[in-house]
């Protein structure tokens, strides 16, 4: 006998179906809460297929996002062999049937069709360090978002209140900037004292810089409230929006300089982060989403595979005598290993700053823009040029990683 279970996974439960051996399921299904009861009561019935067919059954399901990591790191601890699906894959799989029917039940039960006709891989662990490193690493992005977006609404703001704010400071986004406007917000505050006020605040603000420099940035913001256009404000509600966006972009760059810290003292204890970082052109953020994105290079028993989980495969498409000119990349594995590779390879093949000694401009990876200049030699616009170079790397990675070696050692 040959049996299998089926979770057709949810938000805090799953439905579960299982088969003693292909086109024979077991018992009607049923569903389980993602809780400590739940769980145990799934186990017990894992347990009973168990003694019935004398084989422990591996368990199904399509990768959820986070939803299925519960059900995961339970079943994982108590040695039962898990195949986590792509949703593509088991999609394909119950579009072949002509019925047009969408129920947990039906879709448990094509996980359990799907193990006997696929050749399924099993779940393979990713490590706890490069997990975290994936999981602080996206957050992190998630956060820079929103704190681009709030940068966005702030200078919205700035431009109705005092336009003429910018340049007062070499970085108008510095702790130093904000806090300062936060004190000053308009022209009437600053026109309410006077400039050596002004230049004793900044002092105290930034302390680390000499008072020189405070006096030299005093006398700029109140030539810049000289010339702002708003010498009065006559909506209040400017005010309180710029005060609140004020204090949210002072706490995302804490929460951003923690995340960072965090991410950089894991990445270096992964042998895999100085192995990529060894690519010219690549530098410590490229490299920590690299290996975070790709986790444990065991994975992939292929380059291509690789390849193919970052989606920058190109399509395929033909029929009959009719073959597709145009191909596009499938962008169907991870988006943010793909933007990675982008990047990299951007960074990879510009020029460096001329040599000292020399005229001569140098680019970061020879290598790779010498590819790049094959590929437009060709013919090969811009894009699709880029796009054969990220998989050149990719390639490169998969080998660096599979013989844990740097790329100087490639030949």
């Amino acid at each position: 006998m040959n049996p299998v279970v089926g979770l057709d996974v949810a938000k805090g439960e799953s439905q579960v179906q299982a088969f003693l051996d292909k086109k024979k399921p077991y018992k009607r299904s049923f569903k389980v809460a993602h809780t400590i009861e739940g769980l145990e009561s799934l186990h017990q019935y894992l347990r009973e297929i168990e003694n019935v067919t004398g084989i422990r059954p591996p368990v199904v399901l399509e990768s959820t996002g986070h939803y299925h990591t519960p059900v995961v790191q339970y079943f994982e601890e108590r040695g039962y062999l898990l195949i986590i699906v792509n949703p593509l894959i088991s999609y394909r799989a119950k579009s072949s049937s002509l019925r047009k029917v969408k129920t947990d039940l039906i879709d448990a039960r094509h996980l359990c069709e799907l193990y006997y006709k696929e050749d399924l891989e099993p779940y393979k662990k990713r490590g706890i360090q490069l997990l975290n490193l994936r999981n602080l690493s996206r957050q992190h992005a998630n956060i820079t978002g929103i704190y681009v977006q709030t940068k966005l609404q702030f200078q919205a703001v700035l431009d109705q209140v005092f336009p003429e704010y910018r340049g007062v400071f070499g970085d108008l986004y510095s702790v130093v900037s904000l806090l300062t406007l936060l004190e000053f917000p308009t022209s009437e505050d600053i026109s309410a004292v006077e400039e050596e006020t002004v230049a004793n605040r900044i002092n105290e603000l930034c302390p680390g810089r000499s008072r020189k420099w405070a006096n030299t940035q005093a006398e700029k913001l109140m030539a810049a409230s000289a010339r702002n256009p708003f010498q009065r404000t006559l909506y209040q509600s400017h005010i309180l929006s710029l005060e609140m966006y004020i204090k949210m972009l002072l706490e995302y760059q804490k929460h951003l300089s923690k995340f960072e810290e965090e991410i950089n003292a894991l990445a270096k204890e992964i042998e895999e982060y100085k192995i990529i970082q060894s690519i010219p052109g690549i530098g410590e953020k490229i490299a920590t989403t690299i290996i975070s994105e790709i986790g444990e290079i065991d994975r992939f028993n292929h380059p291509k595979k690789l390849v193919a989980f970052a989606g920058i495969d190109p399509s395929i498409f033909e029929s009959g005598k009719f073959k597709g000119s145009v191909n596009r990349i499938t962008k169907r594995g991870s988006g943010r290993l793909r933007h990675a590779l982008y990047m990299a390879v951007r960074c990879a093949i510009r020029d460096c700053r001329k040599k000292k000694t020399t005229d001569e401009i140098i680019p970061r990876n020879k290598r790779l823009r010498e590819f790049y200049d094959k590929k437009r030699e060709e013919g090969k616009p811009f894009k699709v040029a880029v796009i054969a170079c990220a998989n050149k790397l990719l390639q490169w990675i998969y080998a660096l990683l599979q013989n844990n070696s740097t790329f100087q050692d490639l030949t």
